[in-house]
């Protein structure tokens, strides 16, 4: 009588996947999890970009994975209309405004807004509110390092919870 061999975990939705993974753009290596540092998240709420979720489903403890994620799958194409000039006068004087400097700004409802200094001139900053990975494709390199199901309550709060949040 041959045993019936456990299940092996595979990825889908409301598992909380630990992901190893590097990101390049344009062969430049752009993020990576270092030991230890892995991504943690729910599979199915949301919490990655979509197009990335989808191709990991199925996959296993110990599975990798390449893939290529075009603008429109990643952080979208660059919107012209996303780039706004300002006056130079409409920034603290201690603000360094140099080209690729990342910065916070508050409208009037008072939503914080990142944009990136495009060019920086004597009377005029442009600022650029686009994804500073939009317009790029995505190479992608997944590992799947551990699977577990989501807890009720990871799940009623949408985020997952480590061992000090019990304590």
């Amino acid at each position: 009588m041959a045993e019936e061999k456990k299940r092996r975990l595979a990825v889908e939705d409301d598992m909380v996947v630990t992901l190893s993974y590097t990101l390049k753009v344009e062969n430049q290596v752009v993020e990576t999890s270092d030991e230890g540092d892995d991504l943690q998240f729910i599979q199915g709420a949301g919490m990655i970009l979509p197009a990335l979720e989808e191709q990991l489903y199925g996959m296993q403890v110990g599975d990798t994975k390449q893939l290529t994620l075009q603008p429109s799958d990643g952080y979208g194409e660059v919107d012209p209309q996303k780039v706004r000039k300002f006056s130079r006068d409409e920034f603290p004087a201690e603000l360094p405004l140099k080209k690729g400097v990342e910065i916070e700004l508050k409208d009037e409802d008072n939503e914080v807004h990142y944009a990136h200094i495009d060019a920086a001139g004597k009377k005029q900053v442009t600022l650029n509110f686009n994804h500073p990975l939009a317009g790029k494709q995505l190479d992608f390199s997944v590992r799947v390092v551990a699977l577990r199901r989501a807890t009720t309550e990871e799940l009623e709060h949408g985020h997952i919870h480590t061992p000090a949040e019990h304590e």
